[in-house]
């Protein structure tokens, strides 16, 4: 596993490190080799992987809304499926 990352690291340097670790963890998983519960295992941290990922793209999007229009913090909120260009 990747070396651990320090808690006060700024959120991009946390989503890839995140990021590095799950992807690491797919290409292990994806050889095939893991025990059950080792599968197991490496499926519980993948999701909670994933979900730190989406949780920092979601704070991203929200500081780029809020940088787009600064006069209207109120309706900074998260992009949509749907939000085009």
């Amino acid at each position: 596993m990747p070396n651990k990352i320090t808690p006060d690291a700024s959120p991009v340097a946390q989503f890839e490190h995140s990021l590095d670790e799950l992807e690491q963890l797919v290409e292990k998983m994806e050889q095939g080799e893991m025990s059950l519960e080792d599968s197991l295992a490496a499926y519980e941290r993948g999701v909670g992987l994933y979900r730190r990922c989406q949780t920092a793209l979601e704070q991203a999007e929200l500081r780029v809304r809020l940088l787009a229009d600064p006069d209207q913090p109120d309706a900074a909120r998260p992009f949509a499926a749907d939000d085009g260009p």
